[in-house]
């Protein structure tokens, strides 16, 4: 599809925006800024779409009120800056979008509710609900109690994960970069913005490196990182500057804004979007080549006959990781066996299962319905 229709066609987006431009690069929340979001989004939903927003800044929103001007390493001060800033974001989204006749409501995850088949069910029906109820969602972390170092790693994963769990025709990133460019703009003037490109190119990784702002933990290469994400599930991801006037608006009209990551690939099974999406798995299988060559090419289920190693511990329906013989991950799955029962089994024909276990669950270590390549 080209560039322009694609735009104009999406009806169901994820719109991202950074610490920097909700904080007003930290002085504190960006208040004109998020007048012409909320007036965008209003116009946009009126139009018919519906839009979810991934909103970074509570942490730095809470610095700004803290007085902090670097962002803390210690997890219970990056907490603690949540809990004095995530009040205050969702009080702004809300008061802005009401003056449009819109309600927002604020939702907060952490990777548990994706990770859990159930939660994510149930996040995906709460989601679903608020947009047909003309309700625009505020989605962030719930920084004050996540761990693992406040844990997606960085909102551009997280509104991955958003479109992915709203199967969202476009994901747009809002930065303070005009897009992705061939080289860091700020150090070398000879970089060049990249228009189009296809989400999951590794020459977008390159390109993007691994600067992050002062006030948020991504960079470019998140963003690339999250765009691939999305694709998996069907989305495309245009990254823009959201200082750019009307930027929304532009993109609805298909204006060739920023950079736009194409997904190539129609949409998954929404089981198979869940298993894309996830971040933790389990435990790890080490496949031999005629099994990657059947996961790969043929769309088969793994068998135990495929399989050479089995690392970590995990139980029966958890996630884990398929990968080659060099450690290259090719596929992830919920397994249908332990661990322990299946380094038991592992390179035994399907048929020795129930002499080997005494008893047989399913002839499959993971059935191709439970599988997804990646």
């Amino acid at each position: 599809m080209e560039r322009a229709e694609l735009q104009r066609r999406a009806r169901r987006w994820v719109v991202k925006v950074g610490s920097a431009l909700v904080s007003g690069d930290g002085a504190g929340l960006a208040g004109e800024a998020l007048d012409a979001w909320t007036a965008q989004i209003a116009r946009l939903t009126a139009e018919g779409r519906e839009v979810v927003v991934v909103s970074s800044g509570a942490v730095a929103v809470g610095m700004a009120r803290l007085g902090w001007r670097e962002r803390p390493r210690a997890l219970h001060r990056l907490q603690a800056a949540a809990a004095v800033g995530q009040g205050g974001l969702a009080e702004a989204w809300e008061s802005r979008m009401r003056r449009h006749g819109r309600h927002t409501a604020q939702v907060l995850l952490t990777h548990e509710d994706l990770a859990d088949r159930r939660r994510y069910l149930n996040a995906r029906s709460t989601l679903r609900t608020l947009l047909e109820l003309g309700v625009v969602p505020v989605v962030n972390e719930n920084d004050t109690v996540a761990v693992d170092e406040i844990r997606f790693g960085d909102n551009d994963t997280l509104a991955a994960l958003v479109a992915n769990l709203v199967e969202a025709d476009l994901l747009v990133i809002l930065t303070d970069q005009a897009g992705l460019h061939t080289a860091d703009p700020r150090l070398d003037p000879r970089a060049a913005l990249v228009p189009e490109a296809e989400a999951g190119d590794p020459a977008l990784e390159r390109m993007a490196g691994a600067g992050a702002g002062r006030l948020g933990r991504g960079g470019m290469l998140t963003k690339v990182r999250a765009a691939a994400r999305a694709a998996r599930s069907g989305t495309s991801t245009l990254i823009a500057d959201g200082r750019l006037p009307e930027v929304l608006g532009r993109i609805a009209t298909g204006e060739p804004l920023g950079t736009l990551l194409h997904a190539r690939q129609g949409r998954l099974a929404a089981r198979k979007q869940w298993l894309a999406g996830q971040l933790q798995v389990r435990g790890r299988l080490v496949l031999d080549d005629g099994a990657v060559e059947a996961l790969r090419r043929h769309g088969r289920s793994l068998l135990p006959v495929g399989v050479r190693a089995v690392e970590g511990d995990f139980a029966r329906g958890e996630l884990v990781a398929c990968v080659d013989g060099n450690g290259r991950e090719v596929a992830r799955g919920l397994v249908n066996y332990s661990a322990e029962e299946a380094r038991r089994i592992l390179g035994l024909p399907s048929d020795r299962i129930e002499s080997v276990l005494g008893y047989v669950d399913e002839p499959e270590l993971i059935h191709r319905d439970d599988l997804v390549l990646t």
